[in-house]
């Protein structure tokens, strides 16, 4: 099952939120509007969209993704196609290389061999960026299956990070964190359209179950801090 919804009319794809997140990305790294970047599992592309308008990039960025949407970003090159496979033909040279909220998706046994081809096409002073949530101050409200589903994922990613760590010299960890102001209503609606990989998969009883804890569980408007590790490659 793919991941359609995740930045999809969320927070994620919100101007605020977006503006919030390139900042901090262009303190991580020197871009201007010269740059080549990649977006590995780019989704509908607004980040980079805005990232490539924010900088007024003479070439357009690379966004790639295995779900094509119809409303994606026109400011980025999109191509429809698996990492590995986008790599293994690449030819080209970056100054970023952007994984938001990915790396998890693809198998223990890729993740290496993604960011070691990675590294090769990175100009000399280029950077792969990794952004995947805060294993230690997680705050997305859940109902219980949902955070079982949740600690099982952000176990897996403290695994995946320690691997990158170890492998990789030339590397250096920051946090991005992001308060969010959501109504119980909206937020309910996410999880029902599945906006999270934790979700994927579930029955459409286990969903309207875990609707009806969260509808118990919180308040009309809900606060948390999206909090996700950045992790920094360089070349």
């Amino acid at each position: 099952m793919s991941l359609k919804n995740w930045d999809n009319k969320t927070w994620l794809s919100s101007p605020s939120y977006i503006e919030s997140f390139n900042n901090f990305l262009l303190k991580q790294v020197k871009l201007n509007k010269n740059s080549h970047i990649l977006d590995i599992g780019c989704g509908r592309g607004k980040i980079l969209g805005s990232l490539s308008s924010k900088l007024n990039l003479k070439r357009k960025s690379i966004g790639i993704d295995i779900e094509s949407h119809k409303d994606r970003d026109k400011r980025i090159i999109f191509k429809k196609i698996d990492a590995l496979k986008f790599l293994k033909k690449n030819k080209k040279r970056f100054d970023l290389i952007l994984l938001k909220q990915t790396i998890h998706l693809f198998k223990i046994k890729d993740i290496k061999t993604i960011l070691e081809l990675s590294k090769t096409f990175l100009y000399p002073n280029g950077k792969i960026i990794i952004f995947t949530l805060d294993p230690n101050n997680n705050e997305i409200p859940t109902f219980l299956i949902m955070k079982k589903k949740l600690e099982k994922a952000i176990t897996r990613d403290k695994n995946i990070i320690k691997s990158i760590w170890y492998s990789f010299e030339g590397k250096f960890v920051r946090s991005f964190s992001y308060k969010v102001k959501i109504s119980k209503k909206k937020y309910m609606e996410m999880v029902d359209s599945k906006y999270i990989s934790v979700l994927l998969g579930m029955s459409q009883k286990t969903i309207s179950s875990g609707l009806d804890e969260i509808k118990r569980k919180y308040k009309k408007k809900i606060s948390f801090k999206d909090k996700l590790i950045c992790l920094v490659l360089n070349r």
